[in-house]
């Protein structure tokens, strides 16, 4: 017996925010739970999410540009949080979940109004601005790492790792086995900057392939995600120096790539960590300078504090150093096959169903404990809370805050 409750999930603005709304949406819905989202437009614009998902687009309005910005994002957020206040009058949401960025702010806020249990993730780690403003009212905050900065130790009781959501296909790549390599296998390299490409990759990673020795420059295989308007300039470099390599504008099937990759470079986004820890891949990461708080930085942190990857901050990025950290990751398959468990360890692969699983648990009773749940294989015992109550899964002493 399925017992139904409803569910609101917050998010907007990027992929960042809208894919582990989107993973835990299908994860709700499948264990028999009525979910809809809140987002904005460019939210909506974003292909493949929520396409089964009953939709609201609701004004957000991000606090910017000075006293007429204030005004607007204030305008923004107020009419915003009327509107989720009328739409939870009718969908009575058991929880709302917000995945941190201005487009979740008035659905949460209004979940607060409306006496309705709440729940932000936050995907980086360093807790957004957003999720600061959240983070002393809502009922419990869900985190992908250990070590989360700018989270108020005061907050830990109700704090709960459980990692980013990442799709079922990068999941199946950590559950096989790493591609065979060794002194003369080819050597499958991934250069992704995520969902726009970057530029520092396309000008620095050329060079620092053509410094690597000749037996390894011969073995390369390389697959390269690339802006628009650095795509020629690029295929120019590598067929100056006789290397293999596939250009992309847009990696339609990342997973099917990354799953033959042996090594990957690219920035240090949420989503992209999320990605090389389940699945298992050695990176060589660059964060980007200019991201929020300098959050990429710290994404980067565990993995290669791990031995999972090597860090190089974009100033230290050049063609010599890409060349030697690839050649002390890769110049022998032992180092390789290494940094791959270890950045394996890193990896979250359940966050999707323990994300659900704290979400879940509000407006849960002993009596639905009970009964469990036929759509999942097993039913969790997590205690009854009444709203406001903080959820208990996992234990929250994993964490550690700095």
């Amino acid at each position: 017996m399925t017992i139904q409750r409803h569910f609101v999930l917050a998010a907007g603005g990027t992929g960042g925010h809208m894919v582990p709304a989107h993973a835990l949406g299908r994860e709700l819905a499948r264990r028999g739970h009525r979910v809809c989202l809140i987002t904005d437009e460019r939210g909506k614009r974003i292909p493949g999410l929520f396409e089964d998902i009953e939709t609201h687009v609701m004004p957000a309005g991000r606090v910017a540009g000075g006293p007429l910005g204030w005004f607007r994002a204030w305008s923004g957020i107020r009419a915003g949080r009327r509107m989720a206040r009328r739409l939870y009058r009718e969908f009575r949401p058991t929880a709302v979940v917000g995945f941190g960025g201005y487009p979740a702010l008035p659905a949460v806020l209004a979940g607060l109004d409306s006496g309705v249990a709440t729940v932000v993730h936050e995907q980086n780690a360093v807790l957004g601005r957003v999720n600061r403003l959240l983070s002393g009212r809502v009922d419990a905050i869900a985190t992908a790492y250990k070590q989360v900065q700018r989270l108020n130790p005061k907050f830990l009781s109700k704090t709960h790792l459980v990692g980013n959501p990442v799709r079922e296909e990068i999941k199946a790549i950590g559950q096989a086995r790493f591609p065979d390599y060794g002194p003369d296998a080819p050597l499958h390299l991934l250069v992704t900057g995520g969902s726009q490409g970057a530029s520092i990759l396309s000008s620095v990673v050329p060079g620092g392939l053509g410094l690597l020795p000749e037996s390894v420059r011969a073995r390369l295989k390389i697959v390269q995600q690339c802006r628009p308007e650095d795509i020629d300039s690029v295929r120019a470099e590598y067929r100056k120096l006789g290397l293999d390599a596939e250009l992309t504008t847009y990696l339609e099937d990342l997973p099917s790539v990354l799953a033959i990759s042996h090594l990957v470079v690219a920035r240090a986004g949420a989503s992209t960590i999320a990605e090389l820890t389940v699945a298992g891949r050695p990176a060589i990461l660059v964060p980007l300078p200019s991201a929020m708080d300098d959050h990429q930085t710290a994404n980067a942190r565990e993995m290669a504090s791990e031995g999972g990857a090597r860090a190089i901050p974009q100033p230290q990025f050049t063609p010599a150093r890409l060349a030697s950290e690839i050649m002390s990751l890769a110049g022998d398959p032992e180092p390789l096959i290494a940094a791959a468990a270890l950045a394996k360890s890193c990896g979250h692969p359940r966050a999707t169903e323990d994300l659900a699983d704290l979400v879940e648990s509000f407006g849960r009773t002993p009596v639905m404990d009970a009964i469990g749940d036929d759509q999942r294989a097993q039913a969790k015992a997590v205690p009854g809370l009444a709203i406001g109550g903080a959820a208990r899964f996992p234990s929250p002493s994993r964490m550690e805050i700095i």
